[in-house]
């Protein structure tokens, strides 16, 4: 009887904690970011451990470019569920972007951080394949001096070929591209836009040819294609 009075004086929090999220996750997917952060705010206030409401807030953060703020909410989120692989990689995206905004003496002590956050999703989850780009992006950007290698990136664009072979060739061009070796770069967004034809690799490639082989008549052709398909 007792448990049964508990459960009736906590039904209507748990009916309004219920509403109200549903109510924020709308907002949120109506791209109104402001008003879905007041309601995730305050679910958050009165549940301190809500973690879909804490990604949220993280993501309206990211999406804010408020990298400080988005770490401390994914930061929060992998501590709540340490087996939750999205969790870390998250946290070393917000991390690596929060890095870049900093001197690069402090950013090279975060350095560790991102790649120890990268890898632990990977291990957590074998088949994670934004991890591995993170990772592509960590090594290719990180001074040589520092451990940067474009061998240990090219390892991980191994990885993904084998994961997926759009995102394989599309992160060998990335690469490439990274290296200034365009042509080089080309033949792998080729490959990737003939395996993907998607919006994602018609761009990739699009932007090599208008920006870095300056071949406007590739682009436009490219272009005419793919709003033909």
């Amino acid at each position: 009887m007792k448990q049964l009075i508990i459960l009736f004086l906590f039904m209507p929090f748990l009916i309004w904690s219920q509403s109200s999220f549903e109510k924020g996750e709308k907002l949120f997917q109506a791209k109104k970011y402001d008003e879905a952060q007041v309601i995730f705010e305050g679910i958050v206030k009165s549940k301190p451990s809500d973690v879909k409401s804490i990604e949220y807030l993280g993501d309206i953060a990211a999406h804010n470019k408020s990298w400080e703020e988005a770490v401390e909410y994914y930061k929060k989120l992998k501590d709540l569920k340490p087996t939750e692989a999205n969790y870390y990689f998250k946290y070393g995206g917000a991390l690596g972007m929060r890095a870049s905004e900093v001197n690069r003496f402090k950013a090279l002590g975060m350095a560790g951080d991102v790649k120890e956050a990268f890898e632990k999703a990977i291990e957590l989850n074998p088949k994670h394949i934004q991890a591995r780009w993170g990772l592509i992006e960590y090594y290719l950007h990180l001074p040589g001096i520092f451990g940067g290698s474009e061998t240990k990136a090219a390892s991980y664009s191994n990885e993904l070929m084998k994961l997926s072979p759009v995102d394989g060739y599309l992160s060998k061009g990335r690469i490439e591209e990274y290296f200034k070796r365009y042509t080089e770069a080309e033949k792998f967004y080729i490959k990737a836009n003939e395996i993907g034809k998607s919006k994602t690799t018609f761009q990739k490639l699009y932007n090599l040819y208008l920006n870095k082989l300056k071949d406007a008549k590739k682009a436009k052709e490219l272009k005419q294609k793919f709003e033909a398909s």
